[in-house]
């Protein structure tokens, strides 16, 4: 079992206490009021008050055996900041920071934090991708450029396989898998032939996913 660390509760450092419970996570919050951990006392192992800025309140939270610290500091940057490195300094394994910009995850990433994370810019996008269009039913963004998206299929494919089409050379898009109705089935071979009725789980870059658009639209 996983155990994590989550400084700031945040609206994105709430949910994601609850969401990684959910998965059967332990997690530890701490917040520098008590009134913004009571709400996720049902949820959470442990909670702790402080100002998670100081070394001694950090230390005492044993930072290296958690297998990752999220930094979720609401509009604090420059704590976040300063969270970030001292848990680094503390020997964190992992340390996440909330960003909203750029410029802040440039300061994070030298501050050393392994991963930076834009919640709203993500799901910006993610509806901005799916929302735009008829045939793109999802989008889940890895990077700033790439993202796995669930698309329907043209009618030119039906009664093609993957080979024939030569999909990944000529859309520059990997298939992670096919989706029929609520039946998912990963990895579809090369020898897979289109139907028509599916929608295609693939991996791409985000020009490439809007060229592919246009083509089936």
């Amino acid at each position: 079992m996983k155990t994590f660390l989550i400084i700031g509760m945040s609206p994105f450092g709430a949910h994601l206490c609850r969401e990684l419970c959910t998965q059967g996570c332990e997690v530890m919050i701490a917040d520098v009021e008590p009134s913004s951990l009571e709400a996720l006392l049902p949820f959470a192992c442990s909670a702790k008050v402080g100002d998670c800025t100081k070394e001694e309140v950090l230390r005492s939270f044993d930072i290296p055996s958690f297998d990752a610290c999220f930094v979720c500091v609401g509009s604090d940057f420059q704590s976040s900041l300063e969270i970030v490195s001292l848990l680094k300094e503390l020997g964190a394994k992992k340390v996440f920071g909330k960003a909203e910009d750029d410029v802040q995850a440039k300061f994070f990433l030298r501050n050393g934090a392994d991963r930076v994370i834009f919640p709203e810019r993500d799901e910006a996008r993610r509806i901005a991708v799916s929302e735009s269009s008829d045939r793109v039913f999802d989008c889940i963004p890895l990077t700033s450029d790439y993202s796995i998206f669930e698309v329907d299929t043209s009618s030119k494919w039906v009664g093609r396989s993957i080979r024939d089409l030569d999909f990944r050379r000529r859309y520059k898009m990997s298939i992670l898998a096919v989706k029929n109705g609520e039946k998912v089935s990963p990895m579809p071979g090369a020898d897979y032939v289109f139907t028509g009725s599916e929608h295609i789980i693939a991996l791409g870059h985000i020009e490439d996913v809007q060229r592919l658009k246009k083509l089936l639209e």
